[in-house]
Formats: structure tokens, sequence, C-alpha cells
């Protein structure tokens, strides 16, 4: 009966943690909302603030973000016609989840290269 109850709690803790991969999972998305909740809000502003982002990959990104309740686009009424993206209340509670990757992240790169943050990231990147 332990085994049986150990699976069972352990599928219902991996379903959250599931859904939330799927929509945040990838290499881009949460470097994209990171650069949101910074305030770039226009499209060259977000691409140019991640390194080796492509235009088209930003693009599909946005969108899934968008269908995810993450960001809203706004269309601006102006000449030429102008977008921009913002965070959504939703996306603002993601920030503990962000703050704990990056602090995970920092102690990693220590646990590895047994440096210090800031030379590790020299070290690999």
């Amino acid at each position: 009966m332990e085994k049986q109850h150990n699976h069972k709690d352990c599928m219902q803790a991996l379903k959250p943690v599931r859904d939330t991969l799927d929509v945040i999972n990838g290499k881009w998305k949460l470097q994209i909302i990171i650069s949101l909740n910074a305030g770039n809000k226009r499209f060259t502003e977000i691409e140019r603030s991640i390194p080796k982002l492509t235009s088209k990959v930003l693009a599909k990104e946005l969108k899934e973000l968008e269908q995810n309740g993450l960001l809203e686009r706004i269309v601006k009424d102006t000449y030429p016609v102008s977008i921009e993206y913002y965070p959504t209340e939703h996306t603002k509670t993601l920030q503990p989840v962000v703050e704990s990757l990056k602090d995970w992240g920092e102690n990693h790169r220590k646990h590895i290269f047994g440096a210090p943050a800031e030379e590790a990231k020299e070290i690999k990147d």
C-alpha cells in the first residue's frame, strides 16, 4: 500500500510541475519574461536584450506567451503602427520562481566551477 501511496503523491506533485513547464519551458520564454519585467516593451528592445535570440523565434515565443496569458500585446494607433508587449498580473506571480531559479543558478555555478558567479560566468559564457 505504501508504494501505491507514494506513486499517487508523486503523480499529484508532477502534474502541476508539468503544467508549469509546458508554459515556460524552452530556452527563451523565461528570458523574454525577464526582459519584459525589466521594462523592454517593443519587439526590437526585447530582441536586443537577449543575445542570440532571432526575430523568428521571438515572434513565435511572444505569440505563445500571449496565448498563455503571460503578456499583453497592445497595438498603438500610430503611423507607422507600433506594437508593445506588457507582462500581465499573472506574469508577476512568476517573479518568486524566477528569483529562485536565479539564486539556484548562481549557487550551481559556484558548485560546478568553484568560482564566484561572475567569474564562473566568464569561464563558460
